[in-house]
């Protein structure tokens, strides 16, 4: 029965990842990687659900740092100062890091390659995978990425507004269902163009909370982030099928990290989604991405 969920655990050294599998196993393999701080919980369990009725065997993980996988806490907490000026200087582990991560749950699954989708940092992740560890990948789809951090980066006064709501720490989880809300109003799908399932988001949030509540572990992975060189050179010798898909309103990592991505991977398809901002997809622009992602599927 596809809406069956099978939970696993994966091992890196001294990373521990957690996964959810949809779907049976005569599935096509499709791994799911979330952005920074986010909880394997944002790819919509009904997303996962319909990439499973079209043919695929889904899974969902927690990256490092995040959710039920491991919290490398005796790491300490970058200081933003240096997050800003030092990256490399602030970073305790490597984007490399986070894609050996992907691949040990690949192994753990024993799936020999699979079709890895990413989005925002877990475009960068799947990037990464795709440099360093070709065959293991069927087809590559980067979702509101880049590849570097510093193309397409928030305009200032994004980044300003989520810093400002962000400093604010929450200690119950309907403060953090709130919290997500109010997150995905700044760098999300404007309302005027797609509706905001705030009831899905209020749950996740809370939820998410419940399972694992550790900003400095967001810090950690945004100091990974910041401090990777500029993948556009190593993505110009992949030859792999690719998919690269960006909403045209996305504030957080804007259109030009679409487009970098695109012009490095040779044959890549661009696929831009009108009125879409950063992550939490719109139900109705499912369709749009769940054919493409079938499409460069192998």
């Amino acid at each position: 029965m596809i809406h069956e969920v099978t939970r696993g655990r994966a091992r890196n050294g001294e990373a521990s990842l957690a996964y959810e599998m949809f779907g049976p196993s005569t599935g096509e393999p499709l791994l799911l990687i979330m952005g920074v701080g986010a909880q394997m919980l944002l790819w919509h369990e009904d997303f996962c659900l319909e990439l499973v009725r079209r043919g695929f065997q889904v899974v969902r993980m927690d990256n490092r740092d995040v959710g039920l996988s491991t919290h490398l806490t005796h790491h300490g907490e970058p200081r933003l100062f240096d997050l800003i000026t030092r990256p490399k200087a602030a970073a305790r582990y490597s984007l490399s890091d986070m894609a050996d991560d992907a691949i040990a749950v690949l192994d753990d699954l024993g799936w020999s390659s699979a079709n890895v989708v990413g989005g925002s940092l877990g475009g960068m992740i799947a990037q990464t995978m795709a440099i360093e560890h070709p065959q293991r990948l069927r087809s590559l789809t980067s979702i509101m990425s880049s590849p570097s951090a510093r193309i397409g980066r928030a305009t200032i006064r994004t980044s300003m507004k989520v810093a400002a709501l962000l400093k604010h720490p929450v200690n119950t989880a309907e403060a953090a269902g709130q919290q997500l809300v109010d997150t995905y109003k700044i760098i999300g799908t404007p309302a005027d163009n797609y509706p905001l399932d705030d009831k899905w988001l209020e749950e996740i949030g809370a939820l998410s909370f419940q399972r694992a509540h550790d900003p400095a572990g967001k810090l950690r992975q945004q100091a990974a982030m910041l401090a990777a060189p500029d993948r556009s050179k190593a993505l110009a010798a992949l030859r792999l099928p690719t998919l690269v898909m960006h909403g045209t309103v996305d504030p957080m990592i804007r259109p030009a990290g679409a487009q970098a991505t695109a012009k490095a991977v040779p044959g890549a398809k661009l696929v831009m989604m009108p009125g879409v901002g950063h992550g939490a997809f719109p139900r109705e622009v499912w369709p749009i991405m769940i054919d493409n992602i079938c499409a460069i599927a192998v």
